[in-house]
């Protein structure tokens, strides 16, 4: 196995690794589901994920993970939007 072959290995284990603490940590009501945080956490695991299913020609599950990934950037920009606007909302 080359080293490059090696890498993308492990970022793929580690991908989904990473969603699947995502997933559990909102099934058990640990993590908010329309948080920042649970969106990073899915937006990490799905650019590992891409990478690895990229590399192997999986291109079903890289398209998913295209798309899962996109969602994930939309929302963190959103949220990230909500809350500027928040902060520069004066109260009179």
């Amino acid at each position: 196995m080359t080293p490059v072959s090696l890498f993308v290995n492990l970022l793929g284990w580690v991908g989904a690794g990473i969603m699947l603490y995502g997933y559990a940590m909102v099934s058990t009501s640990r993590m908010a589901g329309d948080g920042t945080p649970y969106q990073a956490i899915n937006l990490a695991g799905s650019i590992a994920l891409m990478i690895n299913s990229a590399y192997h020609s999986a291109w079903p599950s890289t398209i998913l993970n295209v798309v899962w990934g996109v969602i994930g950037v939309v929302s963190v920009v959103r949220m990230a939007a909500a809350r500027s606007r928040e902060k520069t909302v004066s109260v009179p």
